[in-house]
């Protein structure tokens, strides 16, 4: 009994942090998605309406379509670049030690820093991006003014920071039984026939583990459009025709901007549904394709 009090009474803060920081707020926002409530007044219970708001907020279907392409198209890119950087990394070349740390260098770069420097190279007047691309007599993009380069821009800050996908890549094809590249190689495979046969099985797991934490991140980005989009301090700001907002941007702006807190947890309810729901779809499409072992 005396190591059980001083179990409960050592992991007391913790337990007292989860129930007051986390189970308490994560609870009360989900009253709160039932009323109209903008922290000054009392909230009024108004049931679904603030669901049923959301199907005719034409903002909200902008940000949920401009998060769905960042998701889409980004996710899938980040994975293959990731995968194809640490497939480099793992050639055993001079000076390996050093490209692998200039890979990772920017996942350490504070996303903020990272940002606001990729938001003065992606200048179209004065950025290096453009200045590169003039050298090179291709096309210069407006990245940060015009609605069709502004996505893409975001997906180019994403790609930059791939450092920590690739050492996980990494790290799993470190993992792949050298002897199985051995009698592949005795057997006629050429290194396109190894990597479908044997580096892919034994990736797909870690695969998997990245393709749920991408979907995940991306369906919550915030810091990076919100920076690119932001005019002098203006945190209401979604970019050129909106072309920028995403969805947890439209749910701060209702929260801390138009102090629509109701509003904005019903938002956050809808997207822990939709989370969830992919995620469990993953997982249980993932039994075709995904192998927890090698033969």
């Amino acid at each position: 009994m005396s190591e059980r009090r001083s179990g409960i009474l050592f992991s007391s803060p913790w337990l007292v942090g989860l129930l007051v920081l986390t189970a308490g707020p994560v609870l009360a926002s989900l009253y709160y998605s039932f009323t109209d409530f903008n922290v000054f007044e009392s909230p009024e219970w108004v049931g679904l309406g603030n669901y049923a708001k959301l199907l005719g907020d034409d903002r909200f279907m902008t940000a949920l379509w401009n998060t769905v392409y960042l998701t889409v198209f980004g996710v899938p890119l980040m994975l293959a670049f990731a995968l194809l950087v640490a497939l480099a990394l793992n050639f055993p070349v001079r000076g390996q030690p050093l490209y692998r740390a200039i890979v990772y260098l920017p996942a350490i770069v504070p996303i903020v820093t990272a940002t606001y420097l990729w938001r003065w190279m992606l200048n179209a007047q004065y950025g290096y991006l453009n200045q590169l691309l003039d050298l090179l007599h291709l096309p210069q993009p407006n990245w940060l003014d015009d609605p069709l380069w502004t996505k893409p821009a975001v997906l180019l800050v994403g790609f930059w920071g791939i450092g920590s996908t690739a050492v996980i890549y990494l790290a799993a094809l470190k993992q792949v039984p050298q002897q199985l590249y051995e009698a592949a190689a005795v057997d006629g495979a050429n290194a396109r026939k190894r990597f479908w046969h044997v580096t892919w099985p034994a990736i797909t797991p870690v695969t998997l583990f990245q393709l749920i934490m991408g979907i995940i991140t991306s369906l919550q980005i915030f810091t990076q459009p919100y920076l690119l989009a932001q005019q002098r301090l203006n945190p209401a700001a979604g970019g050129p025709g909106d072309s920028l907002l995403t969805y947890t941007m439209y749910l701060y702006q209702n929260a801390f901007s138009f102090l629509k807190m109701g509003y904005a947890s019903a938002m956050a309810w809808v997207l822990f549904a939709v989370i969830l729901a992919l995620t469990a779809i993953v997982l249980k499409t993932s039994k075709r394709w995904v192998h927890y072992g090698l033969d």
